[in-house]
């Protein structure tokens, strides 16, 4: 009995399935924890969804912003951007009950000492805080007004964490802390542009995990979403966003032991495969 944690998918179907043949997944008696970003941009978005809802008892996935932009594309409130490889899944006939599936996976997820969520957690969050403040976004997208979170999720402001903030504001700045993260200010003020390798870093920035005393730092976080940043270990923190989309790699860690497992993007995987096959 394992649990393993898995980087981005994004809809990388293909290697998904050599990683979880690598790895000799049971789901009678393994887990799986995804980190978000299961589907889009890969040419399997659709397939890897029917698999991860048809295995719900035996994973936990946190929503990626992949994944809350397709909710968003399903109900019109944002166009399909030319990169998007959403179709199959908008034209399934089970679409509703995926994207319904899809709409009450949780942002962040933590058992003792672990946690996995997206993107990152601001350093003024303490693991406990961060859950309660996901519960708030997961109820705005559970609740029967979903739509109206969905048709004001994007958009960067506010940019800094502040208790006091509310209704929309509230929620934007935890999705994007959650789902967008990458670097920030020593403040706490999060920077979107960036999306390169850690050297590379603006100054005036750095990693979100690097602020120093960041309040989360007891804990260990797992998260994906920075693919430049390729596969970190650190004893509190693992990077698994290796990039397979873009022909690096697929990553599962087992927690038990945080040995690591990897396989090569398919070729049947990535948006020119879809445009092809």
């Amino acid at each position: 009995m394992a649990t393993y944690a898995i980087g981005d998918i994004q809809g990388c179907f293909h290697s998904f399935l050599s990683l979880l043949e690598v790895i000799r997944f049971d789901p009678v008696q393994d887990r799986i924890w995804l980190v978000g970003d299961l589907i889009n941009r890969g040419s399997g978005s659709l397939e890897t969804l029917r698999w991860a809802k048809d295995h719900e008892s035996s994973l936990v996935m946190v929503l990626g912003n992949h994944d809350l932009h397709a909710l968003a594309v399903a109900e019109g409130y944002v166009r399909v951007h030319r990169s998007d490889t959403l179709q199959p899944i908008l034209n399934a006939p089970d679409r509703d009950e995926l994207l319904e599936w899809l709409r009450f996976r949780p942002m962040i997820h933590a058992e003792g000492d672990l946690v996995v969520v997206h993107a990152g957690l601001l350093p003024q969050w303490q693991v406990g805080q961060a859950l309660e403040l996901g519960r708030e976004v997961e109820a705005a997208l559970r609740g029967g007004g979903y739509q109206d979170f969905l048709s004001q999720m994007y958009g960067n402001y506010p940019l800094r964490w502040d208790a006091s903030l509310q209704g929309m504001d509230r929620l934007r700045m935890i999705t994007n802390a959650m789902t967008r993260l990458r670097v920030c200010t020593l403040d706490g003020a999060m920077d979107f542009d960036f999306k390169g390798e850690l050297e590379d870093v603006p100054a005036g920035t750095v990693p979100w995990f690097d602020v120093p005393e960041r309040h989360s730092s007891d804990a260990t976080v797992i998260f994906g979403h920075w693919s430049a940043l390729g596969l970190q270990q650190r004893d509190n923190l693992y990077a698994l966003d290796t990039g397979c989309l873009w022909g690096g790699k697929l990553t599962a860690l087992r927690l038990e032991d945080k040995q690591v497992f990897q396989v090569p993007c398919h070729p049947a995987d990535g948006p020119r495969a879809l445009k092809v096959g």
